[in-house]
């Protein structure tokens, strides 16, 4: 599937929005073969408003991964390394001041918590950390200290905080998460500087990696077999170590994602796996799948 690109402080269009819609919709049926939702997710996900779909987004943008969305959308507490997040999204479409408990030593009156309502996210609360942007998805929204008397809603959230402090889990819009403000998920760490190698450390170093690619070569198949199938020639494997996914997405949306095989197995390979094939050598077996 084809990635939507971050929001960059600009609403979706509708085309891209919808695009959004159908993948949150496959992402969840991904999830939902590991963990489990409450009822009416997939419903909601086909109304998902451009301003919840930016949200989305700008997450999976930042390095959010299939198995992190169901955490976020079960109220996770989520920490990004970018404080730009709290402005693009203090300024959407449906967004209001709000009053929380997250991050007290931050200065509520110059960066206050901001939330918005939708049929996915419920109620989205973000606000600023010292280094970035919090975000958390909460099952009822609430507004104290905004009129004199209690709504039901506001009775509603007080509920969900008594089974937090029971399960030692946050309640969102979908499920229970364990990720809370003490445990956080926390995207694109900000942790990583490039240092050059010194020359010495270098030479020591490539070597031991061109060892370690020569084992390789002929542990994971027989010698005959591996020397068919040659790796990749490189000049110097240190050139490789830190290369990392551009723009911070670590292993990408599927990073850590279970694996399913829906097909079904090729006949010629299954006749020839139900063989004695251990007797012959790899050149009979090429041959046989027209491979020689």
């Amino acid at each position: 599937m084809s990635t939507v690109e971050g929001s960059g402080g600009t609403v979706l269009t509708g085309a891209e929005t919808e695009q959004v819609r159908t993948r949150v919709r496959l992402l969840i049926e991904l999830t939902s073969r590991t963990n489990e939702y409450r009822r009416g997710l997939s419903a909601a996900a086909r109304r998902l408003s451009p301003e919840e779909a930016t949200v989305l987004v700008d997450l999976e943008k930042h390095g959010m991964q299939v198995p992190q969305l169901h955490d976020v959308l079960c109220g996770g507490h989520v920490l990004v390394d970018n404080p730009q997040l709290y402005e693009d999204w203090r300024h959407s479409k449906g967004a209001r001041e709000r009053i929380s408990s997250h991050h007290k030593q931050i200065d509520k009156k110059k960066w206050p918590d901001i939330g918005m309502r939708g049929s996915v996210v419920r109620e989205k609360l973000h606000g600023r950390t010292a280094q970035g942007t919090w975000v958390q998805l909460e099952k009822t929204p609430a507004a104290f200290g905004k009129k004199k008397m209690p709504s039901l809603d506001d009775l509603r959230h007080l509920m969900d905080y008594f089974t937090y402090k029971i399960t030692r889990s946050n309640v969102g819009p979908w499920g229970l998460s364990r990720k809370t403000e003490r445990r956080p998920m926390y995207l694109s760490p900000d942790v990583a500087m490039p240092q050059s190698v010194p020359p010495a450390v270098a030479t020591s170093l490539s070597s031991a990696l061109k060892q370690l690619e020569e084992g390789d070569d002929v542990t994971s198949a027989s010698v005959d077999l591996a020397r068919l199938f040659p790796p990749p020639e490189r000049s110097d494997p240190v050139d490789e170590l830190g290369r990392s996914m551009s723009n911070g997405a670590g292993r990408g949306l599927f990073g850590n994602s279970n694996v399913w095989v829906s097909e079904t197995t090729s006949g010629t390979a299954a006749a020839i796996r139900g063989r004695d094939s251990d007797r012959r050598g790899p050149e009979s077996l090429l041959a046989e799948m027209g491979l020689s």
